[in-house]
This record gives structure tokens, C-alpha cells and sequence, in this order.
């Protein structure tokens, strides 16, 4: 069976520091365009098929805001 991994950014508390996007191995994370509620452009998903769900994204983030989730194909 083969894994899929699901990540969760809570967009609107990003402050686009980018520890995330260096860290990714896969370069599944960019900076967004637009801007938050905070006035940040907040870190958006390039290409969750890349993700490998190594959770370095998640270990870098200073204000906890990306959840990982594995999911089992079939």
C-alpha cells in the first residue's frame, strides 16, 4: 500500500517567515501572492503529490500552523 499525505496551513495566522519552504526536501511549499488578515503573504502548496510527509515543514514552523495527515491508498 502506498501512503498520501494531507497538510494543513492555517493561511491566516502565516507570517511568511519561509522556515517551512527552505526546509521542504520536495519544494511542495510556496509564498503566496496574496496577503492574510495579518498582512502577510501566508505559505501556500505547490504540489501535495511531492509531499513525502518527512514533517520537517511542521518542526520548523515558530507558530505551530501546518498539520500533516498520512492516508492509505489502496
Amino acid at each position: 500500500m502506498s501512503k498520501k499525505y494531507i497538510l494543513k496551513i492555517d493561511s491566516e495566522h502565516c507570517k511568511g517567515c519561509e522556515l517551512c519552504i527552505v526546509n521542504c526536501p520536495k519544494r511542495v511549499l510556496k509564498l503566496s501572492e496574496n496577503i492574510n488578515k495579518l498582512g502577510y503573504r501566508y505559505v501556500e502548496i505547490v504540489d501535495i503529490s511531492r509531499c513525502t510527509g518527512c514533517g520537517r515543514c511542521y518542526l520548523m514552523c515558530p507558530d505551530y500552523l501546518i498539520e500533516i495527515y498520512e492516508e492509505e491508498l489502496k
